[in-house]
C-alpha cells in the first residue's frame, strides 16, 4: 500500500496552524508537502504596525522552514500556477508536478487591479505583503527626503485595511513641518460598510484628527500618472496609489475546474472541502463557504486552521469530517497609526491606547505560538 500524499499550497494563516498541529502530532503514514513562493509568511494583522514603525520586519514574519521540519513536511519553495483536481496533480512554476491524495489551498487573495484602467501600471496592491513592503521602502524614502516636493498618496479602498494603511503611513511620515508631510487620502465609494455606525464615526474622527482626507466620489474609474479619476469625474491628485480593495483569487483556480463563486474563489462546504472535488480543501481568503459566505478577514483563517488540520487527517484516514462553525460576531481591532486603536464587536465599539495594547498582546501571542521571537 502506497503512502498518501498531502500537499499544502500556500503558507497562509490556516496552513501554519496545520503545520503546527502536525508538528505536535505527526501524521503517521503520510507524506506532507508545503508549497510556497516565500520562505517567510507575513502576519497580516501586524502589517500596519510594521509600516507605522512599531515593529521590525522579523517581528511580523513566520519562518516556514522550522514549522515544516517539526511537522516532517518537505518545503518546496515555488509558486503553484495550476492544479488538476481530477488527475490529482499540482503544477508548480518551477516545472515540478506534485501528485496528491489530498490537497489544501491557502494561497490568499490579491486586489484585482485589472478591473480599473491604469491601475496595473500605476497602483501598488496591498497584497502580497512582500510586494507592498518592497514598494513601501521606496515610498518611505521619498517621504524622508528633506526638502522635497510634497508627496500625494491615495489609498483606494474604504475597508478596515485601507484605513489602517493610510493612518499607518501618516504616522510613519509625520514631520515637524506640516508642509513637508505627504498629503494622504482614502478614496472610496463606501466607508467601513461591514462595521457599526459607532466604529465608522470613531475611525472617521481618527482620519480628521490625523489629517487624512476621506474622498467619497464614487468608484475609481481610471488611474493616470499623478491622479485618480472617479465616477463623479473630479480627479484626485496622487503621486502614489495604494490599492486596498477588490479582492480576487488567482486565475488558475477558476481555470482548474473547481467549483467557484462568482469572483473565482473556491466554493467549499461546511467541512472546508471543495463543493465539487472532495479531495481538495480550501481555507482563508481563497475559500468561500457555500452556505455562509464570510468576510475576507484573517480572523476566520486563524479559526479555520484547527478544523482544517483535523479534517485533513480524517479524510486521509477515511473518517467522518467535522464542520467548521464560524463565529456569528468577530472582534475587529483597527489601529489608527500611533499606539491607539478602535475595537469593533457586534454593535459595540471602543477606542483608546488600551485597545492598541490589547491588539499588540494578541498579535505577539499569535507570533510566539509559531516560534517567532517578536522584537519590541
Amino acid at each position: 500500500m502506497t503512502m498518501p500524499n498531502l500537499v499544502l499550497a500556500g503558507g497562509g494563516h490556516a496552513h501554519i496552524e496545520v503545520l503546527r498541529q502536525f508538528g505536535v502530532t505527526p501524521a503517521a503514514g503520510c507524506r506532507l508537502v508545503l508549497v510556497s513562493p516565500d520562505t517567510h509568511t507575513a502576519y497580516s494583522g501586524m502589517l500596519p504596525g510594521l509600516i507605522a514603525g512599531h515593529y521590525e520586519w522579523e517581528a511580523c514574519h513566520i519562518d516556514l522552514r522550522p514549522l515544516c521540519a517539526r511537522a516532517g513536511a518537505a518545503f518546496v519553495k515555488t509558486r503553484v500556477n495550476g492544479i488538476d483536481p481530477d488527475g490529482r496533480q499540482v503544477h508548480c512554476a518551477d516545472g515540478q508536478v506534485l501528485a496528491f491524495d489530498a490537497l489544501s489551498l491557502d494561497v490568499g487573495s490579491t486586489p484585482d487591479l485589472t478591473l480599473v484602467p491604469g491601475a496595473v501600471d500605476h497602483g501598488v496592491p496591498v497584497k502580497p505583503v512582500a510586494a507592498i513592503l518592497e514598494a513601501w521602502g521606496h515610498i518611505a524614502a521619498r517621504c524622508d527626503e528633506r526638502p522635497s516636493p510634497r508627496l500625494r498618496i491615495a489609498v483606494v479602498g474604504g475597508g478596515a485595511g485601507g484605513v489602517e494603511i493610510a493612518l499607518a503611513i501618516r504616522y510613519r511620515c509625520r514631520a515637524p513641518d506640516d508642509q513637508q508631510e505627504p498629503e494622504i487620502a482614502v478614496v472610496t465609494d463606501g466607508f467601513l460598510t461591514t462595521h457599526t455606525r459607532r466604529a465608522r464615526l470613531l475611525l472617521e474622527e481618527a482620519l480628521v484628527t490625523h489629517r487624512v482626507e476621506l474622498v467619497r466620489r464614487g468608484l475609481v474609474t481610471r488611474v493616470l500618472p499623478g491622479e485618480i479619476r472617479c465616477a463623479t469625474g473630479e480627479p484626485v491628485p496622487a503621486d502614489v496609489v495604494v490599492w486596498a480593495t477588490g479582492a480576487s483569487a488567482p486565475a488558475w483556480i477558476r481555470q482548474s475546474g473547481l467549483q467557484c463563486d462568482e469572483r473565482g474563489f473556491v466554493a467549499v462546504n461546511d467541512y472546508l472541502q471543495s463543493a465539487s472535488h472532495p479531495s481538495v480543501f480550501a481555507a482563508g481568503d481563497v475559500a468561500t463557504m457555500v452556505r455562509r459566505p464570510l468576510p475576507k478577514a484573517g480572523v476566520f483563517a486563524v479559526r479555520q486552521g484547527p478544523v482544517l488540520a483535523g479534517n485533513l487527517r480524517r479524510f486521509l484516514a477515511g473518517h467522518a469530517l467535522q464542520p467548521y462553525r464560524p463565529q456569528r460576531h468577530f472582534l475587529s481591532l483597527i489601529s489608527t497609526g500611533g499606539r491607539h486603536a478602535v475595537a469593533s464587536y457586534g454593535g459595540l465599539a471602543w477606542q483608546g491606547r488600551w485597545v492598541w495594547a490589547w491588539k499588540d498582546r494578541i498579535d505577539r501571542r499569535f507570533m510566539r505560538k509559531y516560534g517567532e521571537t517578536v522584537t519590541p
